[in-house]
């Protein structure tokens, strides 16, 4: 019987304390790890120019609409064109493929194609959470294969894990 007691008033303090810190908590969750105020509703991605040295012609956007598409499949936020409570803007600065494993005869037996982005996140509700930084994702392949054969599937591989990144750097706040 004493433990009971002991046990009600833990459960009741716990109350308690909770009833009195939450109200001034402003926690929000979803089960797609979007971490949103309340206050936030839109969402506005400007288009990224692809200012790398070896240029994909369809890679800036295929990206700009690709972090459109994980914003409104993973967040209950609505897109704008511009001036959004979160805006999104930047530029693609590099699409490069760098050999990786060496052989013995000095050449390579895997590249590694890379793409980096530059961010610019800025959120109009809470302009403490803006800040600017750069992304970089990247897939290894064959040397026997060439960029132009294994582009078209390794693309949108780098492309899903800069969304990632992204997203959680932005709407998770991971």
């Amino acid at each position: 019987m004493g433990i009971r007691i002991v046990r009600v008033t833990l459960v009741l303090l716990a109350g308690i304390v909770m009833s009195t810190i939450s109200p001034s908590c402003k926690i929000s969750y979803s089960f797609t790890g979007a971490n949103i105020s309340a206050d936030v509703k839109t969402f506005s991605v400007y288009y990224f120019p692809n200012r790398a040295r070896l240029v994909n012609p369809n890679l800036s956007t295929e990206f700009t609409e690709g972090l459109k598409n994980k914003l409104l499949r993973q967040t209950s936020l609505n897109e704008i064109t511009d001036n959004g409570d979160l805006v999104f803007e930047g530029q693609i600065t590099d699409y490069e493929v760098r050999p990786m494993a060496i052989r013995q005869d000095d050449l390579a037996a895997q590249n590694r194609l890379t793409i980096t982005v530059k961010l610019k996140y800025t959120n109009n509700k809470d302009h403490e959470q803006d800040f600017e930084r750069t992304f970089s994702a990247f897939e290894d392949f064959s040397s026997e294969r060439s960029l132009h054969d294994v582009e078209d599937s390794l693309v949108p591989e780098i492309l899903a894990k800069l969304y990632e990144d992204i997203f959680n750097a932005t709407i998770a706040n991971w």
